[in-house]
């Protein structure tokens, strides 16, 4: 039912959009006008191309997820919680670029820039990553050139792409010209949206990592990640340069000198990254715990530990661990060895 109604629903919201925006955005667009003077708070705007392909992901994504449940069953293999993840992903990306947080912090504030930039960049790939599955991707995954192009999605191949991504985009020359072209701007958000779900899918696993990815390297890729993160904020925060232009003649209008606004943008990337990271720190070190018990208890079974690490490493160890519970009387630990924790036969 959610998925009929989201699918249903998304055209109407497209529309509804195009006309509760569509004066205000005669003012607060991307369309290269030069403000008499920085934006208001009442702002808003209307990049319609951008608000159209996330109308179209999530209209795709509805379909694809009712067309699972349709074939799999009432429950499905998409979980009701993950539409609702990847609808708040979307909402986050789509209030992000229509809001005054677009307009103010195109052309007053920097550190009203920075929040568009974290929430497109960070917070919603993460949302949107978490949405994802196999089955879902599957008939993008069926198109030769997207299967060829899955190395991106390598933890080192995305955590370089991110990072590239994220420097650049802030270094004054590129930065200043994404605010001066429209097309740039919509290139420099496709680029926070593309690589940092890239980089998050690596984390969450939307699609399988290779085995060395475990949970203790995902707590150092995450510390990676922070610390870029750190770095740039810590440049914001202590530099006595001002770094863009624009914003060294806007801030005063809202209160703050050019340098308090900086200073303000690297605490907004600072506090956003720490609260992100240590919501992940908590979850993947209860995940690390638990999975050394659960391999500790399936080794101890008399399972081989190849096979206990793999089983638990893809998350198939809790249901090894049920099958030894439940037939353990009609089968012995050496018999169950020899089976893969898919249930086939392991060969040896």
């Amino acid at each position: 039912m959610f998925f009929r109604t989201l699918a249903r629903v998304i055209p109407r919201i497209a529309l509804a959009l195009v006309a509760l925006l569509g004066a205000p955005s005669l003012a607060g667009a991307h369309g290269g006008e030069t403000h008499a003077e920085p934006p208001g708070w009442d702002s808003w705007s209307f990049p319609a191309l951008q608000v159209a392909l996330i109308a179209v992901a999530a209209g795709l994504y509805a379909r694809r997820a009712r067309r699972l449940r349709t074939r799999r069953g009432a429950y499905g293999t998409v979980a009701s919680w993950r539409a609702w993840v990847f609808a708040a992903g979307l909402a986050i990306v789509t209030l992000s670029l229509v809001s005054p947080l677009d307009s103010v912090g195109e052309g007053g504030l920097f550190a009203l820039h920075m929040l568009q930039h974290v929430l497109i960049g960070d917070v919603a790939p993460l949302l949107l990553a978490l949405g994802l599955t196999g089955p879902l991707l599957q008939p993008i995954l069926s198109i030769r050139i997207v299967e060829r192009l899955r190395i991106l999605t390598d933890p080192v191949i995305s955590l370089g792409l991110w990072v590239t991504s994220i420097v650049a985009w802030h270094l004054p020359l590129a930065y200043e010209a994404a605010l001066e072209s429209p097309v740039l701007h919509a290139l420099e958000h496709a680029c926070f949206v593309g690589f940092g779900l890239l980089m998050w899918m690596s984390i969450v696993e939307s699609l399988p990592a290779p085995q060395w990815f475990g949970t203790g390297a995902k707590i150092a890729y995450v510390g990676v990640v922070r610390l870029v993160t750190a770095v740039l904020g810590n440049i914001f925060w202590w530099s006595g340069t001002v770094f863009y232009d624009r914003y060294a003649a806007t801030a005063p209008h809202y209160g703050f000198t050019p340098l308090e606004d900086q200073a303000n943008a690297g605490t907004v990337m600072m506090v956003e990254s720490g609260l992100v990271t240590l919501i992940l720190l908590v979850v993947l070190f209860f995940r690390m715990a638990r999975e050394g018990e659960l391999r500790q208890h399936l080794i101890e079974q008399g399972l081989p530990p190849d096979q206990v690490r793999r089983a638990v490493r893809y998350n198939r160890g809790e249901a090894l661990a049920q099958r030894l519970t439940s037939e353990g009387t009609e089968r012995s630990p050496i018999q169950m060895a020899r089976e893969k924790p898919d249930g086939s036969r392991s060969g040896y």
